[in-house]
């Protein structure tokens, strides 16, 4: 009875979070350096000539809200994916190097191949899929704790960092967009390569839903899982495919957006609870929520001037993280 109330409950507040959603993308379209109107808004489905209003809002603010909400999306759920499957809620796509991973493929493909939008978010996946694997790989030989297992990931990232700007100073035309990738930034978004990772990111979320049962029960840990027959290492394997598919899909329009995949599942938790469906849900909704937020206040705070979004993920995220530090240290102490 209680766990019912509590589903309804995680419901509804999922509910309450779509609706905030709908508002923020009605308040990211018409929020901006150029001042927009719902008329203007309207004008788009009147199958007249566009005037200079409704090419701004199809061609700038439509994309880099759409660019908000499928990047939020995708590393929220990485990363509630990730903490899950590392049992460690410190982790996060950009904690143990996964963004790093696939920033550096996507840096790579785009000086080897820069006119191939298809070939940008395979490479980003490669990148963050093969930079996960060798994380988990190296915690499970070494038997490290959960606090050694990101310092293994602070190493790869200084690694990963490293290669990526060799790879910037070597190109010219890399070098040229190479601190906007680094921050994050929804700046540019086009419809060509959204379009690809939104079906990534879309699949990739949609198959986390259809087996959050078999999540749920690896949540349980390794032993149990086991006892109760799932496949861990099976299981283990897609998982962190899945999360590399939407670390790679974001990374490869929106640059290495920081902290998303490790507030967002913090916050998802702590309002509808366990229950692995509710929580992939809420996380996914909440991040793409949480991202547009943050693109909407670093677009109109400052306008007509603009801060890259990632620099407000990184104001609000990196305290968030030392808070975490201590709040589980604390936790620990009185365990």
């Amino acid at each position: 009875m209680e766990k019912s109330r509590q589903s309804i409950r995680a419901k509804k507040r999922i509910g309450l979070m779509l609706l905030l959603l709908l508002l923020m993308i009605v308040v990211g379209i018409l929020g901006g350096s150029s001042r927009i109107t719902l008329t203007d808004f309207r004008e788009l489905f009147s199958g007249q000539e566009l005037t200079a209003a409704g090419r701004i809002i199809l061609y700038v603010r439509l994309p880099r809200v759409a660019g908000a909400v499928i990047a939020g999306m995708a590393l929220a759920v990485a990363g509630a994916v990730i903490q899950t499957v590392l049992n460690n809620p410190l982790a996060g796509p950009n904690i143990i190097g996964v963004n790093s991973g696939a920033g550096f493929a996507a840096v790579l493909c785009g000086v080897l191949l820069p006119k191939s939008y298809l070939a940008l978010p395979a490479a980003a996946f490669a990148g963050a899929f093969l930079t996960v694997l060798f994380v988990f790989y190296l915690g499970k030989k070494t038997g490290s704790s959960k606090i050694t297992l990101i310092l293994a990931g602070v190493a790869i990232n200084s690694f990963l960092g490293g290669a990526t700007d060799a790879v910037n100073t070597f190109s010219q035309e890399s070098l040229i967009a190479a601190n906007a990738f680094k921050i994050g930034g929804l700046n540019g978004v086009n419809a060509n390569i959204l379009k690809f990772a939104s079906i990534l990111v879309i699949v990739a979320v949609v198959a986390v839903l259809l087996f959050h049962n078999e999540l749920e029960i690896l949540s349980l840990g390794e032993e149990t899982a086991k006892t109760l027959g799932l496949p861990v290492s099976f299981y283990r394997f897609l998982f962190l495919m899945l999360a590399a598919v939407l670390s790679g899909a974001a990374v490869s329009f929106a640059g290495l957006l920081g902290f998303v995949g490790l507030i967002v599942p913090h916050i998802a938790r702590f309002l509808v609870g366990e229950e692995s469906k509710d929580f992939i849900l809420s996380s996914a909704v909440l991040g793409a929520l949480f991202l547009l937020i943050c693109d909407t206040i670093a677009r109109t705070c400052f306008a007509p001037f603009e801060l890259p979004v990632g620099i407000i993920l990184s104001f609000v995220g990196a305290p968030f993280f030392i808070w975490l530090l201590f709040h589980r240290k604390r936790r620990n102490r009185n365990a």
